[in-house]
């Protein structure tokens, strides 16, 4: 990594892109990522689009989202106090006495999202918060005082707090779930400028909008760019943590490398490419199956079409949906190492089919 690389991480992860309201984070996305690409694609949602060596019969993506969890304002009472409602997986049990930030037209508006003392509630019958519980303190007297401040039902929300380092070792803060997806991407096609890479077909840097609320934005640029190869990478559970249930949900850990994930969306040929990929260039990862759908963007861009051969590298991060999203550093290397490696040795001419 590099300190223009660092600075952007930083720059990046703090800047708020709620789902649905992404285009300021997007900018900062492509200014750092336009020194690297020939042309870019931004469709009408936003999702934005680096393209490397454009015009190739053969086609690939690599892919992340950009979109956060955040909430909305659903209503003001009188006294000028303000109740949310969900705006993706946003979690009502860590709210309580975090700052937020209320994004206006006229601005960024402060409040805390506040919550009865501990000494006036019955503890015997203490409960976790819900949706309908948590609410947000503008320090307003009344209603009229909170739309003044450009305040009205259906502004965003998102929590206020900033990306830290924790024992040297790891990055700390919201959102990361998926904005460090686009940060590797981005360093993935920084890495090909400086290294004078070559491709022998289209390469499609993806950073797409709304997967938090049904993966909405892969969905429609899958649809535009109808790709041959799509290689995906987000964010996975760290299970080592207490009240985690391993039989349940594996066992992966932060710091052991890449997930490679197995499940109907990904094809396994491509799957194993990847791994044999990691195998040669001595990069360790880590396995992970899924039931049904992966719940990543690898779901809209194996199905949305008529088919593309897709995969996931997905990054261990604990403490998914929360402030405090922690991710390994060597994992995020590794992930970029595999995804750059993984292009290398890509010819443009592959057939993934099963049955030929």
């Amino acid at each position: 990594m590099t300190e223009q690389s660092k600075t952007f991480l930083y720059e990046y992860l703090n800047n708020a892109s709620p789902t649905g309201f992404e285009a300021s984070g997007q900018q900062i996305w492509l200014d750092y990522l336009k020194p690297y690409i020939d042309e870019t694609i931004i469709d009408v949602y936003g999702t934005a689009v680096g393209v490397i060596n454009p015009g190739q019969p053969y086609k690939v993506v690599i892919e992340a989202h950009a979109d956060e969890i955040s909430w909305f304002v659903n209503y003001i009472d009188d006294n000028g106090y303000i109740f949310v409602r969900r705006n993706g997986g946003s979690d009502a049990v860590i709210a309580p006495s975090m700052r937020c930030n209320i994004h206006t037209k006229k601005g960024v508006v402060k409040g805390v999202f506040g919550y009865p003392a501990i000494h006036v509630r019955d503890l015997g019958k203490d409960k976790a918060p819900t949706v309908n519980d948590i609410f947000i303190d503008l320090g307003a007297a009344n209603k009229k005082e909170v739309e003044e401040m450009g305040v009205h039902v259906g502004t965003v929300v998102t929590f206020e707090d900033g990306l830290t380092e924790l024992n040297e070792r790891y990055y700390v803060g919201r959102a990361l779930d998926n904005r460090v997806g686009g940060f590797m991407i981005a360093e993935v096609a920084r890495l090909l400028k400086e290294n004078d890479i070559q491709l022998p077909y289209t390469l499609y840097v993806v950073n797409a909008v709304q997967e938090e609320i049904g993966l909405r934005g892969a969905e429609m640029i899958v649809r535009r760019l109808k790709p041959d190869v799509a290689i995906v990478t987000d964010v996975t559970h760290d299970t080592q943590s207490p009240m985690y249930n391993k039989k349940e949900q594996g066992d992966l850990k932060c710091g052991k490398g890449p997930v490679i994930c197995y499940g109907p969306a990904v094809q396994n040929n491509l799957r194993d490419f990847i791994i044999d990929v990691a195998t040669e260039k001595e990069i360790a990862i880590q396995r992970q199956a899924v039931s049904r759908s992966t719940g990543t963007d690898t779901d809209s861009f194996a199905y949305a079409t008529e088919g593309v051969a897709s995969a996931l590298i997905s990054l261990p991060l604990k403490y998914m949906h929360t402030t405090v999203e922690t991710v390994h550093k060597d994992d995020v290397q590794a992930v970029i190492n595999l995804i750059y490696a993984s292009l290398l040795a890509l010819k443009g001419n592959e057939d993934w089919r099963y049955i030929k």
